[in-house]
């Protein structure tokens, strides 16, 4: 037989579609032809792949023409994941292995000179997409692949362990099927309870915990901005299975994916140099982001107007919508993006403006160009602005321990539990008429709420969200309605950098 097809799957954004590796050897100049818009490292494999062969004691057909063409020709293929799928095409195209044992398999994998295979990225997403095909691909692959419900995944250390199981031998340790793992919660990131003092700025966490709020921390350096941000992912309530897999395919498309953190939320902190492709994702082919690689997870953004103004404008659309779509002249990808921002900040450029501590050197000049690096509608839409204020040495050094993480997830599940069996979700996904569907907003409550809509001269967005805050305390407070106390707590987050 001298034309042999295998198998196997690209990558584009989060969709895996099939590709079709065609392996053909015909009489002529000897060569190795790679056709089917591949991208550099996909022609590398030539190489791979004559070297694997040969130091695995298998024969390349060095006397024929060999030409690979994977199909369709019009869809990007880039990294080394083919390596495998081309090997095996050129040893079924020349009857070293027999052509019917391919039928119903899946190949990904990247070859060693040796013939040893190494991780592929996406091996989650693969399985994902493969249906009712059997995947083969490395084993460190493989573990990540074998999380997709119902998926029938092989793992091979070495070209050899997929020849052997192929012509039907028995195989070694280097074959196994590798079955998935039920995700179990853990407490991630250190206890809130080593922060001493900072009520309102616990309260917000927890609020924004429950709801799935955006929240913006403003004080001046050294406060425990930074310390409370950090401890904010020990308060989530656990991730769904669902939830998991989304999150677990997102790091595996980016080639991030840890065993040991299966079934944690995600914590993305870039740095405030990070660029808007490093932050919202690009490239090409487009790869995600900072914002998706914390999808159902939390994107801690500190020193928040040190980023680009280009970089933080980015943000807006996926805060509303929860995904990002990456636009190019070929081809576009959307990646999911639903995570929590947590944003922290000096009120101005030497951070003492507002602070009883220390004076500001700072002219108002400076400190309105400073917060207007921030814009309108980016403020918009994080739902609560707390001021954490510098703690005298005495009352830090003789403030007892505060409450545990432990004990405040317990609330915040509870909320959570709430809103989901009211509505399916959390309160921060409420919009139009089903935010006002689970209002009960009391009357007197509705007169407040109006009045400082008015007052402070609030977009629609702004009194939508704060409707949502409220909801997210009274949930924390175990009422069906909104009161009045609801609605006062929740105005009180809003537009903090105008009170410094």
């Amino acid at each position: 037989m001298t034309l042999a097809c295998v198998q196997s799957r690209a990558l584009l954004g989060l969709a895996a579609p099939a590709v079709t590796v065609e392996v053909h050897l015909a009489n002529g100049l000897p060569s190795l032809s790679l056709v089917g818009l591949a991208d550099v490292e996909v022609k590398e494999a030539r190489e791979r792949v004559r070297c694997a062969l040969q130091n695995s004691g298998l024969e390349f057909p060095n006397n024929k023409r060999i030409t690979v063409n994977l199909a369709p020709a019009d869809l990007p293929k880039d990294s080394g994941r083919f390596d495998l799928p081309i090997a095996l095409g050129i040893l079924a195209a020349s009857g070293q292995i027999p052509l019917e044992a391919l039928h119903g398999w899946e190949f990904a994998g990247e070859l060693s000179l040796s013939g040893a295979l190494r991780p592929v990225r996406g091996g989650l997403v693969s399985s994902l997409h493969g249906g009712d095909q059997r995947l083969v691909l490395p084993l460190d692959s493989a573990r990540e692949a074998a999380l997709a419900p119902a998926a029938q995944v092989f793992g091979a250390a070495h070209l050899l362990d997929v020849v052997a199981h192929l012509l039907g031998q028995p195989g070694g340790e280097g074959w196994q099927r590798i079955t998935a793992q039920a995700p179990v919660h853990r407490a991630s990131g250190p206890d809130l309870a080593d922060v001493k003092g900072q009520v309102q700025a616990k309260r917000a966490l927890e609020i924004a915990a429950a709801g799935g709020h955006g929240l913006l921390l403003v004080g001046p350096p050294g406060a425990g901005k930074s310390m409370l941000a950090q401890r904010f992912s020990s308060l989530l309530p656990a991730m769904t299975e669902q939830e998991a897999l989304e999150s677990a395919a997102v790091a595996s498309l980016a080639g991030r994916f840890d065993p040991q953190e299966w079934g944690l939320r995600p914590t993305s902190a870039p740095h405030h140099t990070a660029s808007a492709v490093a932050l919202v994702g690009g490239g090409s082919p487009p790869r995600p982001g900072a914002i998706s690689l914390a999808h159902h997870g939390v994107l801690f953004l500190d020193e928040f107007p040190e980023f680009a103004r280009s970089a933080l404008e980015a943000l807006r659309e996926p805060l509303e919508n929860g995904h990002i779509t990456i636009a190019r002249a070929a081809l576009s990808s959307q990646f999911p993006a639903r995570f929590q921002l947590l944003a922290a900040m000096n009120p101005c450029p030497c951070g003492f403006h507002g602070s009883t501590q220390r004076p500001c050197r700072c002219s108002p000049q400076q400190i309105g160009r400073y917060q207007g690096k921030l814009s309108g509608p980016l403020l918009d839409r994080i739902d609560l602005h707390v001021h954490v204020p510098a703690l005298p040495a005495q009352e830090l050094l003789q403030a007892p321990t505060g409450e545990s993480s432990a004990a405040i997830r317990q609330r915040v599940v509870q909320a959570r539990q709430r809103a989901v069996a009211r509505q399916g979700g959390a309160n921060q996904q409420l919009h139009g008429q089903q935010l006002e569907a689970v209002l009960q907003l009391e009357p007197a409550a509705h007169a407040l709420l109006h009045k400082a809509a008015e007052r402070l001269a609030w977009s629609a967005r702004a009194t939508h969200r704060t409707l949502r805050v409220a909801r997210t305390i009274a949930d924390l407070a175990g009422g069906e309605g909104i009161a009045s106390a609801h609605v006062a707590e929740a105005i009180q987050y809003r537009n903090v950098l105008l009170k410094n």
